[in-house]
């Protein structure tokens, strides 16, 4: 059983956590403990029309941004990785300072205290030099910074394919290989 916690906070691209959470939701070997912050909320309800209760229905456990005391708190609870998707400025400060004032920053301080993946997909720009060092900060702890930049190589045609292909990616990342888009297999059409 691999158990994951995907965190979804108040960044602009909330889509990206969304299919995160479609993409392990019906996998009964993958047991899913939701983090939805206060403002990750707003953002949910904006930018895809969906409640905390409708997500909620996508994970295993849903656990509130101000559970402190939740299993995942814990070092002795085993959680094989961690995702923030997306990351707000204010939550990669959070995790970078170790400043673990709710469930979402507390859970990732675990995952770095303990060498576990923590995969931050910071959404923000243009950024400006505290920012940068932030995720130096965190990076340095352990932390994975992975913004959603989208590729384009596999010619996406909708946002939808790029929010995939995103997801896909991140999940890949942390160690759920058999969800990985698939793989570059070069340019054929290079000139000889």
């Amino acid at each position: 059983m691999t158990t994951l916690v995907v965190a979804i906070t108040g960044a602009s691209g909330a889509g990206y956590g969304v299919r995160i959470l479609e993409l392990l939701a019906y996998r009964p070997d993958v047991e899913v403990h939701l983090i939805l912050s206060k403002a990750g909320a707003v953002t949910v309800r904006h930018e895809c029309g969906l409640s905390p209760s409708d997500l909620g229905k996508l994970a295993t456990v849903h656990h509130r941004p101000g559970e402190i005391g939740a299993s995942i708190a814990s070092g002795s609870f085993p959680v094989d990785a961690m995702l923030v998707a997306p990351c707000s400025i204010k939550t990669l400060s959070a995790i970078a300072w170790s400043y673990t004032d709710d469930l979402v920053s507390r859970a990732a301080d675990v995952c770095l205290k303990e060498g576990r993946p923590l995969l931050l997909m910071v959404r923000e720009t243009p950024l400006h030099v505290g920012h940068l060092r932030a995720m130096t900060a965190a990076a340095e702890a352990g932390a994975i910074i992975a913004p959603p930049v989208p590729a384009f190589y596999p010619h996406p045609s909708t946002v939808d394919d790029i929010v995939d292909h995103t997801a896909r990616r991140a999940l890949a990342r942390v160690g759920v290989t058999d969800l990985a888009p698939p793989a570059w297999e070069g340019n054929l059409n290079r000139a000889r």
